[in-house]
């Protein structure tokens, strides 16, 4: 209910940008740093473990980042998966970048990738009729799990 009941934010400015700027936690759910991109929860999921890999720059669109920070993204991605495979065991993925309104995009001005953990029969009724979506996990544990594998990968042996 702590989801649904928390005040709505004012739209100061960039989610991304703002998210990044604070500290790594429950709060921004930042659950990875790399150099010039991170890995982020989806505050509005389609399933359990739906991340998002996002540039530190502020563009909106791949075509203005590096080639650096595309083949991190790319990376990223690569590595978000093979966590997502390991905490969740999804049957398949849901990858990919929605650049502009008439493409789907929900924050126009800072491009990033979207890694969605799919399983057979995850949408039913709820999301199809009801316009609703059921998500088993509240984001703080998603956060934990997820930071904890991607800890466990990046940690020197």
């Amino acid at each position: 209910m702590e989801y649904i009941q928390r005040p709505e934010k004012k739209d100061t400015g960039c989610v991304f940008c703002e998210a990044q700027a604070a500290k790594d936690g429950p709060e921004n759910q930042i659950v990875y740093r790399g150099q010039n991109a991170y890995v982020i929860l989806n505050r509005y999921p389609y399933t359990s473990g739906h991340v998002m890999v996002v540039p530190f720059a502020h563009q909106p669109s791949l075509d203005l980042l590096g080639a650096n920070i595309r083949s991190e993204i790319m990376e990223l991605a690569n590595q978000s998966i093979q966590i997502i495979q390991s905490v969740y065991e999804p049957q398949g993925f849901n990858i990919g970048f929605n650049i502009g309104s008439a493409a789907g995009a929900g924050i126009l001005g800072h491009v990033h990738m979207h890694v969605v953990p799919r399983w057979q029969g995850d949408t039913n009724f709820m999301s199809t009729l009801g316009m609703t979506r059921v998500i088993p996990e509240n984001l703080e544990d998603t956060f934990y799990r997820l930071k904890q594998a991607w800890d466990k990968l990046t940690s020197p042996t």
